[in-house]
């Protein structure tokens, strides 16, 4: 379970990073106004670093059962 918990944190700050980056173009591209693009930015990040986290956890999940 360590290599899946690492898979999953290593997804997580890998989507947090991506969804940083990705919402802040975003929020610029399409003029989102204020301090509506902190909310805005920060649930990008949020979503995306629990998406990539997922994915990575079970994947890690899938290669730590498999017997080499």
């Amino acid at each position: 379970m360590n290599r899946v918990a690492t898979g999953a944190a290593v997804g997580g700050a890998l989507g947090a990073s991506i969804g940083a980056m990705y919402g802040t173009y975003e929020a610029f591209r399409y003029k989102v106004p204020g301090l509506y693009k902190v909310r805005y930015i920060g649930q990008t990040t949020l979503s995306s670093a629990a998406v990539f986290g997922l994915f990575l956890g079970a994947g890690s999940l899938l290669h730590c059962g498999r017997n080499h």
